[in-house]
Order: C-alpha cells, then structure tokens, then sequence
C-alpha cells in the first residue's frame, strides 16, 4: 500500500511540474463592462482566473480552449458586468500552479470624456542581431508609463496599438510564444493591445487563435478589420495585406467613416494599417491600397471637421507626415524590434508632405484629451540604433484641437503690381504670421496667369517649417514668409497669392492675388541644387519645340527630354551614376545654352 501511495504521488507531481505556461495571461478588447485574457499552457488542465477589485481577488471565472500547437492549450476567459474605469487584480490558476497577481483598469464610459494614452508600435519582429530588442522596447514603455519603481504604470496607459508583423514567420510557433508573448509579458497582462495583420503575419491561424478583436467588420472577414471606441476615439484596424485589397475592406470603411461623422461622442479618429502609402526611408513598400484609404481618411475629415491619424509600419524606422489640405497625419511607428531600414540602403525619397523621419527603434505615444475642448499629442520616444543609443528620447511632438483657430490671412507685399521683377532672382514676401494658438507651421504659394483662375497654376509651392531627411533639418533656414521661387519667364503677366498653416495642421484662407510684371532678363539655365544629394530642380527658358539633353564626360547622350514645355523640371538622384554631367538645351537643331551638374 505504501509503494502504491508512493507511486501514485509520483505520477501527480509529474503531472503538475509538466504543466507551465508557455505564454503568460495578456489582455483583450476590453470595454467598461467587460475584458479578455489569455494564457497558453504546455498542455490542457484545469485552468480558471481569480479576479476582484483588490488584490484578494474573491470571484472566479472559468475559460474555454483550444490547441494551438499540440500538446499546448490556449485558454480564453471572459469577466462580464465590471464597473467603467475601475482598477482589477486577477490571476491565473492552471491545476495548482497560480500566475502572480496582474491588474487592469476598465475603459471609462462614453459621456465621462475621460482622457486616453495609447502606445503605437509596429515591426517587433526579431532581428536575430538585436534578439531582445522587442523586449527593451516594452521595458522603455514600462519606465516611462511608470511615476515610481512602486506605481502601477497602467495607470497612465489604456492601450496599445500594433499595426502589424508581431512576429517574423506567422506559421512558426516558437515565433509568437518566445519571439512575440515572452518579450512583451510585462506590459500586455496590465494593458490590451490591438494588432492589424502584416506581411509577416501570413495570414497564419495562430494570429487568429491568439488575438482576440471586435467581430464588427465585413461578415465573413472578421478581425481583418474592425473598430473600437476609446472615450472620445475611434479606432480603425485594416488589412493592407494584397489579397485583402478588396472593395469589401473598402466599402465597409467608407460606412463606418460615415457612422463616424454623426457620432457627436467621438472627437478623433486613429486607423492602423500595415502597409505605407509614401515611404521615406523604404520606397520598395509603397502600396497604392494605402493611399485610397488615405483619401477617405482625409474625405471623412474635410467632412466632419474631426482629425485623423493612420498608424503604419512595414518600413523599419520613424516618419510623420500632414496631409497637404487636411488634418490628417500619417505616422509610421517602427520599428519597435525589427532590423532598422538605415538611410542609404534602401531606394529612398523625399516626400513633400513629411517633416521627419529617423531610422530608429522606437515608439509613439498619443495623449487624448476629451471634454470642451478635445485635442492630441503625439510624441516619438526613440531607443536610438545600433550606433547611437537612445533610452526614451523625445524626438518629435505635435499638438491637433479639434477646435484649432485658423492663423490670420496673410497679405501679399512684393511683388506688386507697381513691380517689374526679375525672374532670376525673385523673393516673395508676406506680411509676418499671426496665430493665437499655434507657430507657424508652414506655407503655400501659387502663380497663375490669371488672378481669378488657381486652378492649374504655374508654381504651387508647398514648403513646411520643418524637414527632417537623413538626419538634416533641411529647412532650418527656410525663410516662410520671404521665398526664392523660381521659373517664371522674362516680359510676362503674373498673378499669385499665399496661404500660411500653423503647427495644428490648420490653414488660413488664401490672400488677395496680387498681379505683377517680370522684366527682359531671360530665366537662366540652372540646376539647384548643385550637386544632386538626392533631387534637384532645373530651370531653363522657356522656348517651343526644345529638346533637353544631358551627356556623361564621356560626351555620351544618358537621357533626353523631348518637347520640354515648362520652366521647371526634377533631376532625381537614382537616374544617374555618381559622376559629372552636361546638360544642354537645344531649339531646332541648335545648342542655345547649356550647364554642368555633379551628382553624389
């Protein structure tokens, strides 16, 4: 009888050391009332989580499960009827073997106008040079979220927003228990996150088996896409991924989008994609789908007057962009782990509508605020890279109100309509930016023929007060109400007119046009600037019928432009070897002027 009891301890206490958890409990979709967590064991037990509202917990709720990677389990349980914006403890009991004790803070109620923090990253996918990289990324958000080594850091942080590839391999496993659950077990068993499929994803079973999303997208294609409300924010996740590029996606947007400027209780919205429209640092990841939704996007924010952000990764680094005529911005938020996308070794290009972008690890933060007067900051918080280490620098803000007063509307100074100008070396002036709120954040100027026509004009230069391209600030000494433009033609009528934007993204109305004269001296031939780093633009005189060439030092033809019909075109930098080259103008068979360029 002894040995039998002996035995039959044996066998119980193999059972129990057997069983572990192989990913910790982490949070989902929760709402004021009601949470989802989760947990993976090493194989199926009987597995409850304790929850109340201190840390004796007192209420049990049971889960239901299913295998994920046979013998392993993964365990679901849902607590309904919580209190809104209430602190809960709870842990997880598998057979005898308990979690410690976690908490989580419910989301407040709609008409509360409570404040909301979210944390955006993307791309934590492991890059096997920096394998813990993910994990020094959650430890930086922990810190920072974090008032004392004693304090909850939940309480300053409702969610996090992860636009895509979570792992590198979506159909591996390992990937997601070790790579992905294991580095973030701090952070993601106090606050939910919210991840849209990447690349990387694969479409795999595993993300549909471990995350756990609103069930409010199209039939048939839940959880590729859905929303869910934050207090006064709506969020949107989408599928960028190219076999979801489908009008489904598309026509769902546009009726959520709708739903959205009716809804007086939501203020902003945040979508999240994968994939980039314009990539800076990446430009091989381009995706035309992304640019669609960007123009619902800003469509639906022209319409209700409410801003809009959309969240993306693919490219491994730091952008933020404005949308030119709208309060829209477009974040990338990489690269919370994956491989940093450094400049110069990837096809790269400068985009006129961002003001920055770094190749870094890092994060963003948003701070919503609600009530009489809603409004946002975004914040870049940066690890650095393999070089240079960073440990939650702040690199980049910017403030959005819903309410955001338009700067005053400028007034054009010179030219004038007393002035004959040459068009060589012609500075517009403006009178001086005037904004209550906000600094000057930009401008915009156009030349017409014909004062009351804009609609297609000559020169529409769009500049910002800040661009941030391969570590350079390459307008710190852009001058926004006094500016060179170039390539108007000599003894002609113009007209132009100016508009100025503050740092919210808000325009002011255009000025009156004013009409001017340019005087006999011919537009010179140039190329600025000299040498091409990355683009540059050219001027020539206009003449009919001319033909561009531009000849290496060998005296052989590279590129031909024919019938050339503006004063103005770009040189790109990738269309051209490192080298010395000629560029000549020709009208009717003949050589009228010509100009040399290097090119880095």
């Amino acid at each position: 009888m002894f040995l039998k009891n002996i035995i039959m301890l044996f066998f119980f206490l193999s059972f129990c050391f057997a069983q572990e958890f192989t990913i910790y409990p982490y949070l989902q979709n929760s709402s004021p009332n009601s949470i989802v967590i989760m947990w993976e064991s090493s194989m199926y037990g009987n597995s409850v989580v304790e929850w109340g509202e201190t840390e004796l917990l007192g209420n049990v709720n049971s889960s239901t499960y299913e295998i994920t990677y046979y013998p392993a389990c993964l365990f679901t349980a849902e607590i309904s009827n919580l209190k809104a914006n209430t602190r809960y403890y709870y842990r997880v009991k598998n057979n005898n073997i308990n979690t410690s004790v976690y908490s989580f803070i419910t989301p407040s109620l709609p008409n509360d106008e409570a404040s909301t923090t979210l944390v955006a990253m993307s791309d934590m996918q492991k890059d096997y040079n920096n394998p813990e990289k993910f994990k020094e990324i959650n430890n930086a958000i922990i810190n920072y979220f974090q008032d004392d080594s004693s304090s909850l850091f939940n309480k300053n942080l409702d969610l996090v927003l992860i636009p895509g590839d979570l792992v590198k391999t979506g159909n591996n496993y390992d990937h997601w228990k070790d790579h992905f659950f294991y580095q973030s077990r701090q952070l993601f068993s106090h606050v939910p996150f919210y991840p849209v499929l990447g690349n990387h994803e694969e479409n795999s079973n595993f993300y549909f088996q471990y995350i756990n999303l609103p069930f409010n997208g199209t039939k048939g294609f839940e959880e590729h896409w859905w929303y869910k409300d934050y207090s006064n924010v709506r969020i949107i996740g989408l599928n960028s991924n190219s076999e979801y590029q489908i009008e489904d996606q598309i026509n769902w947007l546009d009726s959520i989008l709708e739903l959205t400027i009716y809804n007086n209780n939501i203020d902003f919205l945040f979508a999240q994609l994968h994939h980039p429209h314009n990539s800076e640092l990446w430009t091989p990841g381009n995706t035309n789908f992304t640019g669609e939704i960007i123009s619902l996007l800003e469509d639906f924010t022209s319409r209700s007057g409410k801003p809009s952000i959309h969240f993306y990764g693919h490219t491994h680094g730091y952008s933020r962009g404005e949308s030119k005529n709208h309060q829209h911005l477009m974040v990338n938020v990489a690269s919370a782990g994956g491989a940093i996308d450094y400049w110069d070794e990837w096809p790269q290009n400068d985009y006129d509508e961002y003001s920055i972008s770094q190749d870094e690890w890092g994060y963003v933060v948003v701070d919503v605020n609600a009530g009489d007067n809603p409004s946002f900051i975004l914040k870049r918080l940066s690890l650095g890279d393999e070089s240079n280490s960073k440990f939650n620098s702040l690199e980049d803000s910017i403030v959005v109100r819903l309410y955001n007063t338009s700067p005053d509307t400028p007034t054009c100074i010179y030219p004038s309509s007393d002035d004959s100008v040459d068009v060589n070396n012609l500075f517009f002036k403006s009178s001086h930016f005037n904004d209550l709120e906000d600094e000057h954040g930009g401008t915009q100027w156009q030349i017409s023929h014909n004062c009351l026509d804009f609609s297609d004009p000559i020169i529409d230069k769009w500049i910002q007060s800040q661009n941030i391209y391969r570590d350079i600030n390459l307008n710190s000494n852009i001058n926004l109400i006094n500016h060179k433009l170039i390539g108007l033609q000599a003894n002609s009528n113009y007209c132009w007119r100016v508009r100025y934007r503050d740092k919210g993204l808000k325009w002011s109305q255009w000025s009156n046009p004013m009409s001017f004269n340019t005087n006999n001296k011919s537009l010179l031939i140039n190329v600025i600037p000299n040498p091409i780093n990355d683009k540059s633009l050219v001027t020539i005189p206009y003449l009919d019928n001319s033909i561009i060439k531009i000849y290496n030092i060998e005296g052989k033809v590279v590129q031909e432009i024919p019938n050339q019909n503006k004063s103005l075109f770009i040189l790109n930098k990738s269309n051209f070897d490192s080298g010395v080259y000629i560029l000549k103008l020709f009208q009717r068979g003949q050589c009228i002027t010509q100009t040399k360029f290097t090119v880095l």
